[in-house]
């Protein structure tokens, strides 16, 4: 068996040779990884560029969510309203009555029992039943409510426009429904 022994002197000598500049024979400089302040200034102003960008655009998407939940709620509570007050017309059993006063409209529908009225009032459509005299909150925030009649051969047709108000100034549609429902002449 064969061992191999290396020269301690020449193993030494390379070790320093590398450590040694060879013209000067001083050490050598060590190049130091690292960012200077400039550096660290300009990642942090860039960092809070891109941070306000990104929370303006949150807050941007937050409020046109809201907003769309808020209209979409609308848009269910006044169909099920219509609902409400087309089944109402259908079960009529005398002739509905429309009131136009001053501080709104009322509209009187008679049942077998009771009578229904609806009243648009304050920007509110609220419907009460006469016989247990409390009042029910069908609609807020509307702009406009109108009731209308009109005979259509053997049946008449009534319809109903209601327009809300909009939550946001910048809303550009508005929220306008037509309801229509025939009642039997009785």
């Amino acid at each position: 068996m064969k061992i191999f022994q290396f020269p301690v002197a020449a193993s030494r000598q390379g070790a320093v040779n590398s450590l040694l500049c060879k013209t000067c024979g001083a050490l050598p400089r060590r190049r130091h990884a690292g960012i200077l302040l400039v550096e660290c200034l300009v990642y942090i102003s860039v960092f809070a560029i891109l941070l306000g960008g990104a929370t303006t655009v949150f807050y941007f998407c937050w409020d046109h969510s809201r907003a769309l939940i808020y209209a979409t709620d609308d848009i269910a509570s006044a169909l099920r309203a219509g609902e409400r007050w087309r089944a109402d017309v259908r079960a009529a059993t005398g002739k509905i009555s429309v009131e136009t006063t001053a501080t709104g409209e009322v509209v009187r529908i008679p049942e077998t029992e009771k009578e229904i009225v609806y009243r648009f009032n304050s920007g509110e459509v609220r419907r009460e039943i006469s016989t247990s005299g409390n009042s029910r909150l069908l609609l807020p925030k509307v702009k406009t409510s109108q009731m209308e009649t009109e005979v259509r051969g053997g049946a008449t047709a009534w319809r109903w426009e209601v327009e809300l108000t909009p939550r946001r100034k910048e809303t550009q549609l508005p929220l306008r429904f037509t309801f229509e429902a025939a009642q039997m002449k009785p």
